[in-house]
């Protein structure tokens, strides 16, 4: 299995600049309040390693020691180790994790496609993307189209039940063009007229993909939404 993680390493100083900014804007649980450009910036700097170690499933306490490392590296503090030696040790290591999260992965996309093999067997459409649904209200009027902008409210669960977002919890509707969401939702919404509702049962390649939307969605998730089409702008 390839090892990946060299790109993280070449990414580590921007982690080792951000675990050095432990300034007035820091709160003692770790929470930052962003109230600058540099804030923003050192704030992104860490995003961008977070996003090469989040394969790694890394655990609050593991990320302590990542930090540390991080933390002794720009102060010039002495080093408890010495990273050039451990090179053979951090590639096992991640290769370790690598594999038991494709593991993980493959039994997950096997439940994945149980549950929407099941839901379509139980009357469910599905189009020639994978994606499932059940219209509910056909609505009336003009059908949107992937251009448009549309008003809905909404409910997103994963297939455990979970929600996961919902406009209906913040009591407001939302709006947004159809071409700048998950694709799941370009296309399912174009089903329905204004006034209809449809259940849409999106595969992970339709949504947030391998990667999901920590922490709310996990990597390679279905997901179901259940949508009303309010209005189309």
């Amino acid at each position: 299995m390839s090892v990946r993680f060299p790109l993280a390493l070449l990414l580590a100083g921007s982690l080792a600049t951000v675990a050095a900014c432990t300034g007035d804007n820091a709160t003692a649980d770790g929470d930052v309040s962003l109230t600058s450009d540099e804030d923003r910036a050192l704030y992104s700097l860490g995003q961008i390693l977070g996003r090469q170690l989040a394969e790694l499933e890394l655990s609050d306490s593991e990320m302590e020691y990542v930090l540390a490392g991080a933390r002794d590296q720009v102060r010039g503090a002495e080093p408890q180790v010495d990273a050039d030696t451990q090179q053979q040790l951090i590639s096992a290591f991640v290769q370790e994790r690598q594999a038991a999260t494709s593991a993980e992965n493959a039994d997950q996309h096997a439940e994945q496609q149980a549950y929407i093999e099941a839901y379509i067997a139980d009357g469910g459409e599905v189009t020639d993307s994978g994606l499932a649904y059940r219209i509910l209200e056909e609505g009336e009027g003009d059908k949107p189209g992937s251009r448009d902008t549309v008003e809905v409210h909404y409910e997103g669960r994963l297939t455990n039940g979970d929600v996961f977002d919902s406009s209906h919890q913040r009591g407001e509707t939302a709006t947004f063009p159809l071409n700048r969401v998950i694709a799941g939702w370009t296309e399912g919404l174009q089903l329905i007229a204004p006034g209809g509702r449809i259940e849409l049962v999106i595969p992970a390649e339709l949504g947030y993909g391998e990667r999901g939307s920590p922490p709310t969605i996990p990597g390679g998730a279905t997901l179901i939404f259940e949508v009303e089409l309010i209005d189309v702008k």
